[in-house]
């Protein structure tokens, strides 16, 4: 034991100052004291041997760059942890030798070798988490408190640095940097404190809020804390006597109860005045006390209420800051009477009056009080956290932590937290690439990614994340997304970012080789038809009008190709509908008709009559119409009109092979003629077009197809006619029926 209490007298007097020795001197024994027999001789002096060889030999243990004695900052991190949580050997062991093992001096195993599995875990869990610091921009994430639990890998290596920056915050008051002051106090408001009241360590968390705002806001702090004028002996005596009265009141009525009492922390009173825009004697609840009823939740609201009245028969209520949360319980499953009455000494206090029940679903449900106080959590988190809370509040403190050995702190094994350069942390699923990062950075950075750097070393796009990474992507304006890179990406929004860049990039590329095959097709004399351009597309293979342009862009087809392919198709396409399909290819005599016309209803070339002639399919003329024919192969002739896509592009082919033709002006024949109609689909609109046709004088509906879709409706019809003008009046006709937009001849 002498070594132990006397060893800091070895070391090299340089090491300490004066004011420093006896510092640590009452360190140690106040250490030894607290933990008594779980230290054995042989675990003091090895400690001490390893610290004096590290100071001595290895040059570990220096003051770090604001003048902290590392030696001193960890003895005081071990005594606070035996105070605040427990005297426990694995825990203060860690806490002094951890820093031995950053360097060469000392490793995980040759702490395992000393001091057995359960130090070396928490060791490492330390040496795990602590380098997380280094990249300082992170640590206001909200990712981090994640990336924290999973490094951590142990519950006591989440205490031991709670407990540490309680015990560094206590250390820096007046500390001449005050840059360094106030990081460390946002870090503790934004990090620590949340943490601690998560872990049931509301002392702790208490006191790093009112530090943390007295570094901050030092003025601020002073001036509540002053005007408070009040002990905290005194404050607590007069939450006493706030109490007696009640408590005499609900025994008399027989109830079961527990009764709290505690006086609002500074840093609560500040963030009252701030949020309600007062000052400190606008505050009315600087006391809160709680009334938590022993009651079955048949009887808690009664139980309640009856509490309530006795309070306000006591004290007066303010009923402005009445908040009834029993009747109506808040979205999160809240409940709880809040009144804030007139104490004595002319003080506001709020009560708040709840079940058993009550409480633990606030406490521990979810309404959990992290959350009622705004700071987010999530169900796994939560059930941990209730779980350490729990083993805390258990008493023995040997029981605490045993069970704590075996608590997992891995919560997030499905999920990856990576930094960049700056230190910015990012939360992806488990499996993810270094693609799927730098999509999640950018798109524009994603489709560019040529590859990156993870902790300083080169890797591929490929290259799966792992917690802590620091990862910088590397980037080219050559590149462009690629399909294969589907194969590598696992997150959905890289997937649907890579998906579209190639859909985008077909698309413009599609739209060149459409403007490529136009101005081919101008060069031709060619107007091209979509519909039997469609259908060359697909004899030629291809299912998609997007993979055919890509195709032509990507010169795996030319251009000029596609036009003999279009030309071959139409010239087949116009024998076919001369002489029929090519398999079927019968040779018509030429005084042969497939319809029966008056011999004297058309005039062709110079008033020639009874020449074998036949109405093109493709256009329907009807007597009325401006016509010309084209003479086929076998000499019979095919009449089209002359506004016919398919005789404007024979005319270019075969000028010579068109011929003059006129109605004779005398007629009787039937024609067929084709009408679209596109309109609303209202009730009956079919049965008004049909009535329509079959009151017009020499009209006959051959067939009508009707589709529907969205409310509107597109229908064709095939109509026999005589001539032009009945076929116009027609059309008048269908106009004027309800809900009909448009009528036009196909």
């Amino acid at each position: 034991m002498y070594d132990f209490y006397y060893g800091p007298m070895m070391i090299p007097h340089p090491y300490f100052t004066d004011e420093e020795r006896p510092q640590v001197l009452q360190l140690v024994k106040n250490l030894n004291d607290k933990l008594g027999e779980q230290l054995s001789c042989k675990d003091i002096n090895t400690v001490h041997h390893l610290i004096k060889n590290g100071i001595q030999q290895a040059g570990i243990f220096k003051r770090d760059r604001y003048g902290f004695n590392p030696v001193i900052r960890h003895l005081t991190t071990a005594l606070t942890l035996c105070d605040s949580i427990a005297p426990d050997r694995t825990m203060v062991i860690a806490t002094m030798l951890y820093n031995l093992c950053r360097g060469d001096y000392l490793d995980v195993p040759r702490i395992r070798d000393l001091f057995g599995n359960d130090v070396a875990k928490v060791v490492h869990g330390l040496l795990h988490v602590v380098p997380l610091y280094e990249k300082h921009a992170a640590v206001e994430n909200e990712n981090f408190h994640k990336l924290l639990l999973t490094f951590a890998e142990d519950v006591r290596v989440i205490l031991i640095m709670t407990v540490d920056r309680l015990a560094l915050m206590r250390s820096i008051n007046h500390h001449p940097n005050e840059t360094f002051v106030h990081e460390i106090a946002s870090e503790s408001r934004y990090l620590y404190a949340p943490l601690a009241h998560k872990l049931g360590l509301y002392v702790i968390k208490t006191e790093l809020e009112d530090t943390s705002l007295k570094y901050l806001n030092r003025k601020v702090f002073s001036q509540i804390a002053n005007r408070l004028n009040e002990t905290k002996k005194e404050r607590d005596q007069y939450v006493q006597n706030f109490i007696m009265p009640i408590d005499k009141r609900l025994k008399e009525e027989g109830l079961k109860y527990e009764l709290k009492g505690r006086t609002k922390s500074i840093n609560s009173i500040w963030q009252k005045m701030q949020k309600q825009g007062v000052d400190l004697n606008g505050i009315y609840d600087l006391f809160a006390i709680r009334i938590i009823l022993d009651t079955t939740p048949k009887d808690e609201k009664r139980a309640c209420w009856l509490a309530y009245s006795i309070v306000t028969d006591i004290y007066k209520a303010n009923p402005s800051r009445f908040k009834d949360w029993i009747t109506i319980p808040k979205s999160n499953g809240y409940e709880s009477l809040h009144i804030t009455v007139y104490g004595p000494g002319d003080k506001w206090v709020e009560v708040q009056i709840r079940s058993k029940r009550m409480d633990e679903t606030a406490e521990r449900g979810v309404a959990a009080h992290w959350r009622y106080k705004g700071i987010k959590s999530d169900g796994d988190v939560d059930k941990w956290m209730n779980e350490v809370r729990e083993m805390l509040e258990a008493s023995g403190q040997e029981g605490q932590m045993s069970l704590m050995r075996n608590m997992d702190t891995n919560l997030y094994n499905d999920e990856v937290f990576v930094f960049t350069p700056k230190g910015d942390l990012f939360r992806l699923p488990q499996g993810a690439t270094l693609l799927d990062f730098a999509f999640h950075i950018h798109s524009r950075v994603g489709s560019t990614c040529i590859g990156g750097k993870v902790d300083g070393k080169n890797q591929k796009i490929n290259y799966r994340l792992k917690s802590g990474d620091t990862v910088e992507i590397i980037t080219s304006s050559t590149q462009t997304p690629r399909l294969d890179w589907l194969n590598i990406a696992v997150t959905s929004r890289a997937r649907n970012k890579i998906k579209n860049a190639i859909n985008e990039r077909r698309a413009r590329q599609a739209q060149l080789a459409r403007e490529t095959l136009q101005r081919r097709f101008k060069n031709r004399k060619i107007e091209p038809d979509d519909a039997t351009l469609a259908r060359v597309i697909k004899k030629m293979g291809y299912k998609t009008t997007t993979e055919f342009y890509a195709a032509i862009q990507e010169d795996i087809i030319d251009v000029n190709t596609v036009v003999e392919q279009y030309e071959i198709f139409l010239a087949k396409q116009n024998e076919a509908i001369t002489h029929g399909t090519a398999e079927g290819f019968v040779l018509q005599q030429p005084t042969q008709r497939e319809e029966k016309f008056s011999d004297d209803i058309l005039t062709i070339g110079d008033d020639v009559k009874g020449v074998n002639y036949k109405l093109a399919k493709c256009c329907n003329p009807i007597y009325g119409d401006r016509i010309q024919g084209f003479i086929a192969s076998d000499g019979a002739i095919k009449i089209h009109r002359t506004d016919c896509k398919n005789l404007l592009h024979l005319k270019q082919r075969y000028p010579y092979r068109i011929i003059r033709t006129r109605w004779t002006g005398k007629t009787g024949s039937q024609f067929a003629a084709t009408l679209k109609v596109l309109g609303r689909d209202d009730i009956g609109i079919v049965a008004s077009i049909t009535s329509v046709i079959n009151k017009t004088d020499n009209c006959l509906l051959r067939s009508i197809n009707i589709q529907s879709q969205g409310g509107l409706f597109e229908g064709v019809l095939t109509v026999n006619v005589s001539n032009i003008t009945l076929l116009d009046d027609l059309t008048k006709k269908i106009l004027n029926v309800k809900g009909v937009k448009q009528v036009s001849r196909m």
